[in-house]
């Protein structure tokens, strides 16, 4: 088909003949909007490097949590940030930890909302890693535990869905076992599959306080550079019971959501982190780009790639722009 039988153009002349042929369609349900909660009451602290965010209290939590709902937002997804901090991050899996308190908060408030609980130590211990520490090592086998409790702590406060965020090796199996001998079989995991040692999480650690104190984590999250290695994280974590598998961060992987799109036949969810929104949001202050446009095609361009599900900070904004 040549030009100038074939013409492209011709379904392009309106938005009804665009709206029509779209191949990719963006919607509401497809968004899953990350929260920081905070002891305190009437707390809403200012997240310098992510406008629009903010660490919130209990109270103002709900506040939120009651306009995503109103939105017609599916899904949150929590991360706490505790008063004090220690070696094992005994607050990640304290019955009254601020993650469980708000879990149970709003599950009161609003049931329907689905509530799902970032797993991990980082933000709770004080050497702020995600898991054990020996020395200057990460003891893997030795965080399994913690992560278990922790994950079960959030089960028992009703969180529908937990999301190991760690990146230890065999943590979904410990999970899941713990969840099922609980009685927690329903509680669904949302693993964080093929999470990379990536630049762009820059904003998210100081808003949730979690910039590890020495080294890095190159030792267990994984190489930037690797694209088959995303496929064996993601076979083991459903050979060991994910629910949902995820890739982290999104738009400098879309190459690799789209290779796990291709082989994996569950849900597949993609973060779109805070470095790529506070670029955008930057970007937006400076003049330099159309902030709206650009959020929408992003996130378009993260469902093309494969996204089932996007945890975005952008996610009431795309909610808002979606409204007939």
């Amino acid at each position: 088909m040549l030009f100038p039988d074939y013409r492209p153009r011709r379904l392009r002349q309106s938005e009804g003949l665009r709206n029509m042929i779209r191949e990719t369609q963006l919607t509401v349900n497809d968004l899953i909007l990350p929260l920081f909660v905070i002891n305190g009451k009437d707390v809403k602290n200012p997240i310098p490097s992510m406008p629009g965010h903010y660490q919130l209290s209990i109270d103002n939590f709900l506040k939120t949590a009651q306009e995503v709902y109103d939105l017609e937002i599916p899904a949150i997804v929590l991360f706490g940030i505790p008063d004090k901090k220690d070696a094992l991050g005994t607050g990640a899996y304290a019955a009254s930890g601020i993650v469980q308190n708000a879990v149970n908060a709003v599950k009161e408030k609003i049931p329907e909302l689905v509530v799902i609980t970032d797993v991990c130590l980082c933000q709770y211990t004080d050497h702020g890693h995600c898991g054990v520490v020996e020395g200057n090592t990460i003891d893997n086998d030795a965080s399994l535990d913690l992560l278990a409790r922790t994950a079960l702590s959030h089960a028992k406060a009703g969180a529908d869905m937990v999301a190991p965020s760690d990146m230890m090796d065999g943590r979904v199996a410990e999970i899941r076992e713990i969840l099922d001998e609980n009685n927690f079989n329903r509680v669904a995991i949302m693993a964080y599959s093929a999470k990379y040692c990536s630049a762009y999480y820059g904003p998210f650690r100081s808003a949730a306080d979690s910039a590890p104190k020495f080294g890095d984590r190159r030792t267990y999250q994984m190489d930037p550079a690797n694209a088959l290695e995303a496929i064996r994280e993601v076979t083991l974590d459903i050979e060991e019971g994910a629910d949902i598998i995820m890739v982290k961060p999104a738009l400098a992987y879309l190459d690799i959501i789209c290779r796990v799109r291709e082989e994996i036949d569950l849900p597949v969810a993609a973060y779109n982190v805070s470095g790529e929104f506070s670029m955008i949001k930057a970007a937006e202050k400076m003049g330099w780009i159309d902030g709206p446009r650009v959020m929408m095609e992003t996130l378009t361009a993260i469902k093309r790639a494969g996204a089932d599900l996007i945890l975005t900070y952008f996610a009431i904004e795309a909610a808002k722009a979606l409204r007939p």
